[in-house]
């Protein structure tokens, strides 16, 4: 279960390193702030600063899952495992905070924001159970 751990961590990292991009570098095409965010054109320039900083935050996610699983994978079980756990709460709570304001129509339709949370709180979630379990 170690191992299911350790990969699902990665798999956690790479959503957050997908959303850096699209946040900070790929938000103002079409594609991405109108078919991924939902965020309309006329939008988009009010929002930019937002995403952009939005991105950097889920760099530091990702970074921070990437950090505890190269130490613990090189035998350092401790810290390793334990900057693991904190990044995937951190990263699991941040997916809920995105759920409730999906469901609070913050800043688009209800619902649009279903598959950003699921992607963002599955991973960590799985990677702790499976920490627990093993």
């Amino acid at each position: 279960m170690i191992l299911v751990a350790q990969i699902v961590t990665l798999i956690a990292a790479g959503v957050h390193l997908l959303a850096f991009v699209w946040e900070s570098f790929l938000f103002r095409r079409p594609s991405v702030h109108e078919g991924i965010f939902r965020i309309p054109s006329s939008d988009v320039h009010a929002a930019h600063l937002w995403a952009f900083n939005v991105g950097f935050y889920n760099l530091f996610l990702a970074s921070g899952a990437v950090a505890g699983v190269i130490p613990w994978w090189s035998g350092h079980d401790t810290p390793g495992r334990t900057l693991v756990v904190y990044t995937c709460i951190f990263m699991f709570l941040a997916g809920i905070a995105l759920a409730v304001s999906d469901r609070m129509a913050l800043s688009r339709r209800r619902g649009d924001g279903v598959a950003g949370a699921l992607s963002q709180t599955v991973p960590p979630l799985v990677a702790q159970i499976a920490l627990a379990v093993g």
